[in-house]
C-alpha cells in the first residue's frame, strides 16, 4: 500500500481518533443533567419510538427501554463517553468499534425520519466497519502497545 505523508496504520489510526474525536463531541455536547435527571432524552426517544413506523422499534423501546428510562439514559449517556476515550487511546479497540457500530445502527433505525441525523450516523457506522476490518488498533494506540488484539 502506498500512501503519502503516513503509513497506512497511521492513516487508519487517524480515522479512529477522528471517530472517537466524534463520539467525544456527542457526549460532551448532550444536556447530561437534561437526560440523568429529568430523562429529557429517554422522552424524546420514547416519543420517537412511539410513532415508528416499524412495529418491531415500538415492541423493542416498550421491552427494553421504557421500564427502565433512568439506566438506559446513563447507559446512552456514559457509552458515547467510553467509547469516545476508548477509540482516541485505542483501548479495547475492537470492542469499541463493534460496540459504536451498534449505537450507530440503533440510534439510525430509531431516528429513520430525521435525515440530518442519518448521514452522521452512517458515516460513523462505515468508519467503524473499516477501521475494525482493518484493524484499525495497529498504530497509536494502547492496545498495540500491550499486544492486544494482533
Amino acid at each position: 500500500m502506498q500512501t503519502i505523508w503516513l503509513g497506512g496504520a497511521e492513516w487508519l489510526a487517524v480515522l479512529r481518533i477522528g471517530l472517537g474525536l466524534w463520539w467525544l463531541e456527542s457526549w460532551r455536547h448532550k444536556d447530561r443533567k437534561g437526560w440523568l435527571e429529568r430523562g429529557t432524552g429517554i422522552a424524546w426517544a420514547s416519543s420517537v419510538a412511539a410513532e415508528h413506523r416499524w412495529g418491531f422499534v415500538r415492541r423493542g423501546f416498550e421491552v427494553v427501554v421504557a421500564p427502565r428510562p433512568k439506566l438506559m439514559a446513563y447507559v446512552v449517556v456514559y457509552a458515547e463517553l467510553a467509547l469516545g476515550l476508548g477509540l482516541i487511546a485505542g483501548f479495547l479497540t475492537p470492542i469499541a468499534l463493534l460496540g459504536g457500530l451498534s449505537l450507530n445502527l440503533l440510534y439510525l433505525v430509531l431516528m429513520i425520519h430525521d435525515w440530518a441525523e442519518q448521514g452522521q450516523n452512517s458515516m460513523m457506522a462505515l468508519i467503524s466497519l473499516v477501521a475494525f476490518f482493518a484493524m484499525g488498533w495497529q498504530a497509536w494506540s494502547l492496545d498495540s502497545a500491550w499486544g492486544l488484539f494482533l
